[in-house]
């Protein structure tokens, strides 16, 4: 397959995801998803990435990245989850993808659409019917944003830029049972 650094550009939004081969799960153990976030943060500013927005689910992960340098974005996701297989392969003492094949992205071509993607991804734990509210889930941002725990995977700037205090973000995912029109307007740029 062709290498796809020429696909990512610095200063621009990407959603990036995939899922576990044949839906299989990715997170085993709250102890995974807690190693996974602790290798974003070993590797996010090394490869120039600014986290915006994620959550790890079961058996998929979504994030809101920023490119920050010419160094591809691709470099990050490769190195982090590479990383993450290997690890968990000799934990659970198996071999193989853990994943359904190459990480796909979407750029984020307009961005006041930037926010609903972040409100899609702080939603994905409830839409899926783990928990009921999305502060209630551990493995996304959400609760950096809503200011409820300090954390270094976000960028305060632009979260205040977008949302200047915390309830306004929180009323903003609130408010998305009815915005099905965001909802559709964001549809290429989600994965359902």
């Amino acid at each position: 397959m062709p290498y796809r650094d020429n696909a990512f550009a610095a200063g621009h939004y990407y959603h990036v995801y995939n899922r576990g081969a044949g839906r299989g799960l990715l997170f085993f153990s709250p102890a995974n998803y807690e190693y996974c976030l602790r290798l974003v943060k070993r590797y996010y500013q090394r490869y120039s990435v600014t986290v915006i927005a994620y959550c790890l689910m079961p058996n998929h992960y979504h994030f809101c990245l920023r490119q920050e340098s010419d160094r591809s974005i691709s470099q990050f996701v490769n190195v982090l989850f590479n990383a993450y297989v290997q690890a968990v392969n000799k934990q659970r003492g198996r071999q193989g993808t853990l994943f359904e094949g190459r990480f796909r992205h979407v750029w984020i071509d307009r961005e006041e659409y930037l926010a609903h993607l972040c409100r899609y991804i702080h939603l994905n734990p409830v839409k899926a019917g783990l928990v009921s509210q999305p502060q209630e889930w551990p493995y996304s941002n959400y609760l950096e944003w809503v200011g409820q725990r300090a954390g270094t995977l976000k960028d305060e700037r632009l979260i205040r830029s977008l949302f200047p205090t915390p309830e306004m973000y929180r009323q903003f995912v609130a408010d998305y049972q009815g915005e099905v029109e965001a909802h559709k307007q964001i549809h290429k740029y989600i994965w359902d």
